[in-house]
């Protein structure tokens, strides 16, 4: 049987797309971005929008991915659900998509929460995932935090300019690009808001499932006055636990924050170093995409966990080690 003849065409539209990314770093010689923690001012350092909120380039981005999972992604998946179930009830193209995507989250919630509370929990945690995802996947497409307005370093020696410009290293020795949009999960605004909405959702599932019973998992005083010692034990791990289920806000924001920012600056970094080669500059974007995607559904995957354990009561627990000291005692 005659084998058939490896042709690799692939090889050779890399090494093109190197060759061509050489000439144009030549020309178009590439500036290293100044790496800001703080998302900039469009309107310019000082200078308010409206309600004396500053414009800062996160803010449109923001509105971009809410549009985007609406209008695009939510009626397009709805116009294809709805021809599958008009037809034959197989869905196709995105409504397929979405509607694996979305089953596999169900069933994750429902191996790590249950049936009786995988309904109440997974609309939290999918939509967190998902808004997370779609989010850090956005600050992947070309002219995200690369097109922008300039302003001036110092703004008495700037000297005045018209129209769009390319940014060369002669001008930005006069002027920092700020870009017009800037991935949000980069702000760390948006990161600590989204962690405060998922902790709170936290404690929402808890009282949902426990009532007000689910207080004592904070302020635990049942066994006080009946066995001082251990009662005491119990009130201060309550502090504990208070003071960790504070933590989970500044655990959520940081590291959502830190491992998107250090995408930025590692991108920043190599495409300083490497200058003409381009190409391997977007060899590291591959690497920012596996990163926004981890980060997404370790953030997701760390809410649902958290309210399924929510969901858990501690009563039989605390019976049992009552049961034990009393016995003790005897």
């Amino acid at each position: 049987m005659e084998q058939q003849k490896r042709r690799p065409w692939r090889r050779w539209v890399v090494l093109v797309l190197m060759i061509v990314g050489f000439i144009v770093g030549g020309i178009l010689v590439p500036v290293q971005p100044e790496i800001s923690v703080k998302a900039e001012n469009l309107l310019g350092e000082g200078k308010t929008w409206l309600f004396g909120i500053p414009l800062v380039n996160t803010l449109p981005t923001l509105f971009v991915t809410i549009f985007i999972i609406i209008i695009p992604l939510a009626l397009w998946t709805r116009s294809s659900l709805k021809k599958s179930a008009g037809t034959d009830l197989v869905p196709r193209g995105v409504g397929n998509v979405m509607e694996a995507f979305f089953e596999l989250l169900y069933n994750l919630t429902e191996g790590s929460a249950g049936t009786k509370w995988a309904r109440a929990i997974f609309p939290w945690f999918a939509t967190i995932m998902f808004y997370v995802l779609v989010a850090n996947l956005l600050k992947l497409i070309p002219g995200f935090e690369s097109i922008g307005v300039l302003h001036p370093r110092v703004a008495e020696h700037a000297s005045e300019l018209q129209g769009w410009q390319i940014y060369t290293p002669e001008l930005s020795k006069e002027y920092i690009l700020a870009p017009f949009f800037r991935g949000i999960s980069v702000d760390l605004n948006f990161t600590a808001s989204l962690a405060i909405i998922a902790v709170i959702a936290i404690q929402y599932i808890g009282f949902r499932a426990q009532g007000w019973g689910y207080l004592s998992k904070f302020f635990n005083t049942r066994r006080m006055f009946k066995v001082p010692f251990f009662g005491a034990m119990d009130f201060l791990v309550g502090l504990l636990e208070l003071i960790s289920e504070l933590s989970k806000i500044l655990s959520f924001a940081f590291r959502l924050f830190g491992n998107m920012f250090a995408g930025i600056v590692l991108v920043a970094i190599v495409a300083g170093l490497l200058g003409k080669f381009s190409i391997l500059p977007a060899m590291i974007m591959m690497f920012e995409l596996f990163v926004g995607v981890i980060q997404a559904f370790v953030f997701g995957m760390l809410t649902m966990v958290f309210m399924a354990q929510a969901t858990q009561g501690h009563g039989e627990h605390e019976e049992h080690a009552e049961a034990s000291a009393e016995a003790h005692e005897i």
